[in-house]
């Protein structure tokens, strides 16, 4: 039964908030304290901390939404999963993929290690921004003068990560929307390209660069290909905050990064033939109702989450008591005023959230038209 959205933002932002920002905080003590003496040793400890305010989201995915994630993936690949680094490559279907990503991640044992190449914007988002950038996620500026170097330092940042970690790479450049679709086709069409009806057409440059610098020590490339069932409503952040359930299905494959070509044009080539596959599988998905071949593989519902959530919310309710307590703050209309101006930052931080991860606020059709006229001269 799905629960109105105003009934549940102000308690879940106010558990999410208070304990990121702790969460944030301790980030912080380690960063300053514990990094400069030893990468190896903080990175270990930020990956616990991290997966503290990561298993929230889980909770809310697994336990407060019940969204069904059904992955499809030979037996070999998922004994595998979480034990040797890997590149991530995935179509980018809706508000949640990220989040399904760190779901997969928590049950193959590497969420505080699950990274991912993002733009620069999504590291000042309240709290999740804050921690992702306390844990060697590489963010862009979408503009490949800058970003060539960032990448290169990045992936050089990563090359000594003491524990198996993944890194994910959107190659689509932005989430699928139908305008962005058309715009893929008219483009594609243009210059005598396959036409995509599932997906975007993929930006290789990134990819080209993760592969030429990561192939030494990145062993696998996962790709993964999300569908939403065609008969229900895909599921969003603040579909997620209403309770509302959903089932979204989920393919890996993992490729050999040294099966991969040598070259750049190679790589690049590699990646593209990739999609037009991927274009393929989803057309006959939504045709057909198959979702390939390969085994589906359980993966539980693991109670881990909820008994992090439980631990929050009992530190975060007696703190909270017993500072309104000392403080005596409610016996005041000043006192009043700064739990009201408290409730209502907390309201826009996640509302500022919620907005962040919605597809239509996502990189507008214009950007994106010019982003492929872009990739399309610095090929050349």
């Amino acid at each position: 039964m799905a629960v109105p959205a105003a009934l549940v933002i102000v308690p879940i932002g106010m558990l999410f908030i208070l304990s990121g920002l702790l969460v944030n905080l301790v980030q912080a003590f380690f960063y300053v304290l514990i990094r400069p003496l030893s990468k190896k040793t903080y990175r270990k400890i930020n990956k616990v901390v991290a997966e503290l305010l990561l298993l929230e989201l889980i909770w809310l995915f697994d336990w407060w939404a019940g969204i069904k994630v059904e992955l499809y993936m030979d037996s070999q690949t998922f004994e595998m999963m979480g034990k040797e680094h890997a590149l991530l490559i995935c179509n980018h279907r809706s508000d949640i993929d990220w989040l399904v990503g760190w779901v997969i991640a928590q049950r193959a044992g590497c969420l505080g290690s699950a990274l991912a190449i993002m733009k620069k914007e999504a590291k000042f988002l309240p709290v999740v921004g804050w921690s992702m950038w306390f844990s060697d996620y590489v963010f862009l500026d979408r503009c490949w003068a800058k970003d060539e170097n960032t990448l290169k330092s990045g992936f050089e940042r990563l090359s000594d990560f003491p524990m198996p970690f993944w890194l994910a790479l959107f190659v689509e450049g932005t989430r699928f929307t139908q305008a962005k679709l058309q715009a893929a086709q008219e483009y594609a069409a243009s210059r005598g390209l396959p036409l995509p009806r599932n997906v975007l057409l993929p930006r290789t440059k990134g990819f080209v660069s993760a592969v030429t610098q990561m192939r030494s020590y990145v062993p696998a490339i996962y790709d993964c290909t999300v569908a939403v069932p065609s008969n229900q409503k895909p599921p969003t952040l603040l579909r997620l905050l209403r309770g509302q359930p959903a089932i979204v299905k989920l393919q890996i494959k993992r490729h050999s990064m040294q099966e991969l070509p040598e070259t750049p044009d190679g790589i690049a080539q590699w990646c593209k033939d990739l999609f037009v596959t991927k274009d393929a599988f989803l057309e006959t998905y939504h045709g057909k109702d198959l979702f390939g071949t390969e085994q589906r593989q359980d993966i539980g519902r693991p109670i881990k989450s909820l008994l992090v959530v439980s631990f929050w919310s009992c530190l975060l309710v007696y703190g909270v008591v017993e500072f309104f307590l000392w403080s005596a703050l409610l016996t005041s209309w000043e006192g009043v005023m700064i739990v009201v101006v408290a409730l209502v930052l907390v309201t826009l931080a996640m509302q500022i959230l919620i907005q962040s991860s919605e597809s239509e606020r996502s990189t507008p059709v214009e950007d994106f038209q010019q982003g492929s006229e872009r990739e399309r001269l610095l090929q050349k």
